[in-house]
């Protein structure tokens, strides 16, 4: 085998992997956009489809609205009907001592002829069953209920005076169209009120970012370029706070925000967290690599420090400052914890997104495609603002610097 088949097949096989791993990550987004955008009932649909789809509806003749269309088996072969009503519920029963023959009843004229005989039973094929009173061949027979039919009339659209044709809805398939709802998304704002969340989730997120950057590059640079007694200790100490678990935190900031009276305030989600020693740290180290021979230049052509941050080290450091933004920007957009805490759930007017959401859980229960459109809200801001700044991961930071 040559090599450049060899080399070929490696490289293929790498690439299906990774396609795999790729597929099976991706499929749960997917299927919350896809659900995002059904309709309840499709939601619950059995077995599941990935696309949203809805029952096909025909305009028939006599009839003021459109039907929903069904595929019914027939004599000559599966035909798409429209179905026009529901019928007679049907019961098939069967005799205890002759279970293969089967006897299909109107459940109304089973009831009509004595319904169940004072609730004698009878045990069936190992299970204990009421036994039913119907009429066969003219006598009152007793039976047990296997299953019950829904008939429901179908016609066929292109001739609506033919004769109906009866058929259990159950079993009959509805022809479903590929559809999508994007209204939902309308409908989860006004629901959950989503819409000031997101500005509030928006606001506080940027505040919080811009605050840690600020912090982290001056932090950064005092650590890495500064030389003061004790510097390399309050660093080690500041680096340590890491370490410390946020549940320890947790009530002293409660307290300290009640002293404050910024309980159930949006200053209480900024004002916290806009220093971050791990940001100090990922900046003293991105600034360590920078030659210091820039630095010595421009301080020979009389820059001050903040000069020298601002011109040299803050545009050499784009990578580190994009990488810090991101984790920054994912870590205040998904907070859950401390808003719950410190805002009241009843104060919506200062809501952000993990909270609504967590309320819009309970509001639309039996509504998937809204809780999931919620989601979706959530979770798309984010994964945009990553697509754009993973290419910054890759750039080196020695060429950065010496570019700057």
């Amino acid at each position: 085998m040559s090599y450049r088949l060899t080399r070929w097949l490696g490289n293929g096989l790498v690439y299906a992997v990774l396609t795999f791993f790729a597929i099976i990550m991706i499929f749960p987004f997917l299927v919350m956009v896809s659900t995002s955008l059904k309709e309840p009932a499709d939601s619950y649909s059995y077995p599941p489809r990935l696309l949203p789809r809805e029952i096909a509806t025909v305009a028939v003749a006599g009839y003021d609205e459109p039907l929903p269309l069904y595929t019914v088996p027939t004599e000559a072969g599966p035909r798409e009907l429209a179905l026009v009503g529901t019928g007679t519920r049907i019961g098939v029963y069967v005799l205890p001592d002759d279970p293969t023959t089967s006897y299909e009843r109107s459940l109304r004229d089973v009831d009509a002829a004595g319904g169940a005989l004072n609730q004698e039973t009878v045990l069936f094929e190992g299970v204990e069953e009421k036994l039913w009173a119907f009429e066969v061949d003219g006598r009152i027979v007793k039976g047990v209920l296997r299953e019950q039919l829904a008939l429901g009339e179908f016609v066929d659209p292109a001739d609506p005076s033919a004769e109906p044709i009866q058929f259990d809805t159950r079993r009959a398939e509805p022809v479903a169209m590929l559809t999508a709802h994007p209204e939902n998304y309308a409908r989860v704002t006004e629901l959950g009120g989503l819409d000031r969340s997101l500005t509030n989730t928006a606001l506080v997120t940027l505040l919080v970012v811009i605050g840690q950057l600020v912090t982290s590059v001056l932090g950064g640079y005092a650590f890495a370029r500064l030389r003061f007694p004790g510097r390399d200790s309050l660093f080690l100490v500041y680096l340590g706070t890491i370490m410390i678990p946020f549940v320890v935190l947790i009530i002293p900031l409660y307290r300290l925000m009640v002293m404050i009276g910024w309980v159930d305030n949006l200053a209480a989600l900024v004002l916290p967290w806009i220093f971050t020693a791990y940001g100090t740290f990922l900046m003293r180290q991105f600034f360590i690599t920078i030659p210091k021979e820039l630095e010595e230049a421009a301080l020979i052509d009389g820059a001050s420090r903040l000069e020298i941050l601002r011109r040299i080290f803050i545009p050499a450091s784009v990578p580190a400052l994009a990488t810090q933004a991101t984790f920054t920007f994912l870590y205040a957009w998904n907070s859950f914890i401390w808003p719950l805490i410190v805002i009241n759930t009843a104060n919506e007017s200062n809501h952000v997104l993990t909270l609504s959401l967590s309320i819009l859980r309970g509001r639309a229960t039996d509504a998937p495609n809204l809780v999931l459109a919620g989601a979706a809200i959530s979770v798309l801001p984010p994964l945009i603002v990553f697509l754009f700044a993973q290419r910054f991961y890759i750039e080196s930071v020695t060429s950065s610097g010496v570019k700057g």
